[in-house]
């Protein structure tokens, strides 16, 4: 077969542009890992979340899930988060599994406290609050609705 220069080189253009196209496309998409320092939170039901699942506050990227793990103890769920190293989190912060609408990707919800204290490296964020399941969500406007305040 007769290759031409040409085809050779409009190959190579192809792949190059391509490689831009990728590398664009994974910076605009915030996949990036956040690094900074690290916390921990514990959760009894994690609902579906992932490593590399984002720490969001109102809906910003701030940080990114690092690790997960279960407590042969107690059974509870040990997430590692990294947040961006210009964030300052208050300790009595409240850490939230939550979910992009009914079916959407899980991440942590920050709802930064108001104490005078920061969190730094290692630390854990104590306040929490699990993933509620459609189920449990289902059952308690069901118990809600069933139950008529008569106690007997």
């Amino acid at each position: 077969m007769n290759k031409r220069p040409v085809e050779t080189i409009m190959g190579i253009v192809v792949i190059v542009i391509a490689a831009l196209f990728m590398f664009f496309a994974y910076r605009v998409s915030d996949l990036q890992v956040v690094k900074g320092y690290t916390v921990s939170a514990h959760f009894l039901k994690v609902g579906g979340l992932t490593i590399g699942s984002d720490v969001r506050i109102n809906g910003i990227k701030v940080g990114t899930v690092i690790s997960q793990k279960l407590n042969p103890e107690d059974y509870v769920a040990e997430i590692k988060m990294s947040l961006s190293p210009d964030l300052k989190l208050p300790n009595d912060s409240v850490a939230v599994i939550a979910s992009d609408g009914l079916m959407g990707n899980k991440f942590i919800k920050i709802e930064p406290g108001k104490a005078s204290e920061i969190l730094s490296d290692g630390d854990e964020i104590t306040h929490t609050k699990d993933f509620k399941t459609l189920e449990d969500m289902v059952g308690e406007i069901i118990f809600m609705v069933t139950d008529n305040g008569d106690k007997k």
